[in-house]
């Protein structure tokens, strides 16, 4: 199907442009000219039309712990509650679950997400009778909402280095490597969904299973993410057993390479920047989560410094707000070079578009330019909040507030500015009750 548009404002490779006429084939730009005049048949956008922001890490069920208060002075505290509301879900719950956070979602300007999924069996640990029944929820409830998904199904065998798992990670954990790996073949990539790959942590994967997992994303093709140095306790108790850092482990068995994106990647050596470096993997910071949990400040002047490529996701969940992910980041530089001019308006982009977008196995979205897929953030520009900012200032000061239209595969598929979410809000409320086991 043929559409076109006019934008008034597009944030292009070069930056902001003004009176930009668009032309789609299908999900694709097919043609683009810069100070162009509008036809009868165009759908005219006002405001500022941006690439479609990427969500690189997202564990969509801890939505349901969102506002929930404090629940133990440490990650380790918060990790038991999660366990609970883990064990809750079912295929059909988790599909309603995820349905209504990647609705959520999408309001906040993410057109894609990456979700870390690793609560693959029943609770008990043994499978479905489909044993990717909890998988093909999300990628059903992905595909309702309207948002561009990769699946990163995760490997997750152990509770900490060769310990057995404990009773609230038995349905994580499948029975070998390859049995994970023969499980997820089983899976198949759409035109809205990617599959990919995850090693939950080094606590969870060993060394020879990592090379398993490695060995599937490079003969696929496949995004490979993983969970990086969130944790101190990490990081010494993988020096404690293998006498290296969780960065150079996972480097023997290969795991570095540019289908790879670090987590948090939180308590990193100049040594393992350099090695993410040298092997063109990137970095997912979830600043949100990262600052919930108090997991500590990441080493963010380094990555810049050695040119490791840096994308953002929501992780938790506490927020659903792309724009302000990657401006917390950005303030985040600030604050650690004392220099004022942090990532760049238009780095906030490339590493919330692009960067984000080839992360998740989505190389040809990221961009408003010819070829690459039609998937739009349309920010409004007559809020007291943007009043007199330039159009290349948009990225550090809009929020997700200022977010008008959503738009993925040429289809609109949110309106936060005629649908004000009073709908969703209520089922969130009755869905995180729910799974929290609390009366509605």
């Amino acid at each position: 199907m043929t559409m076109s548009y006019w934008l008034e404002n597009a944030w292009l490779s070069s930056g902001p442009a003004s009176r930009v006429r668009v032309v789609t084939e299908g999900e694709r730009i097919s043609s683009l000219s810069v100070g162009a005049q509008p036809q009868a048949a165009d759908k005219v956008i006002r405001g500022l039309v941006m690439p479609g922001f990427a969500n690189t890490h997202s564990h969509i069920f801890h939505r349901a712990l969102r506002g929930v208060g404090g629940t133990g002075s440490s990650f380790w505290a918060w990790r038991e509650m999660m366990y609970r509301v883990a064990n809750r879900l079912t295929p059909e719950l988790y599909y309603e679950f995820a349905l209504a956070g990647y609705q959520e979602m999408l309001r906040g300007g993410y057109t894609s997400v990456g979700e870390f999924h690793y609560l693959h069996h029943q609770p008990d640990g043994s499978p479905y009778a489909d044993p990717n029944a909890m998988g093909k929820a999300v990628v059903a409830a992905a595909e309702a909402a309207g948002i561009r998904l990769t699946l990163l199904d995760t490997a997750y065998f152990s509770s900490g280095f060769g310990a057995p798992p404990i009773s609230g990670q038995r349905r994580f954990c499948d029975s070998s490597a390859q049995g994970w790996a023969e499980r997820v073949s089983l899976l198949t990539d759409t035109s809205m969904m990617r599959v990919g790959s995850a090693i939950h942590s080094v606590r969870a994967v060993s060394p020879e299973q990592a090379e398993i997992v490695t060995s599937w994303a490079v003969e696929n093709r496949a995004p490979l993410h993983v969970h990086l140095s969130e944790q101190v306790a990490e990081n010494e108790k993988c020096a404690d057993v293998w006498g290296v850092t969780p960065t150079q482990l996972l480097a023997r068995s290969g795991v570095w390479s540019p289908l790879s994106t670090a987590v948090h990647a939180t308590h990193l050596t100049e040594s393992d920047i350099a090695i993410l470096a040298e092997a063109g993997a990137r970095v997912a910071l979830c600043p949100s989560t990262e600052a919930d949990l108090a997991d500590g400040l990441p080493p963010l002047r380094s990555f810049v410094r050695a040119g490791v490529p840096l994308a953002v996701g929501s992780d938790q969940n506490v927020s659903s707000d792309a724009l302000g992910e990657i401006q917390a980041v950005d303030a985040l530089v600030r604050l650690l070079s004392q220099r004022r001019e942090g990532l760049g308006a238009a780095g906030l982009i490339s590493d919330l578009s692009q960067v984000g977008q080839e992360s998740l196995g989505w190389p040809d979205a990221g961009q408003i330019a010819v070829g690459r897929l039609a998937d739009w953030v349309v920010i409004a520009l007559d809020s007291p909040r943007l009043a007199g900012c330039a159009l290349s200032e948009i990225p550090r000061a809009a929020t997700a507030a200022d977010i008008v239209e959503v738009i993925v595969a040429a289809r609109t598929v949110a309106r936060p500015d005629t649908d004000s979410g009073r709908e969703l809000a209520v089922r969130l409320c009755q869905l995180c009750s729910k799974v929290r086991a609390e009366k509605p």
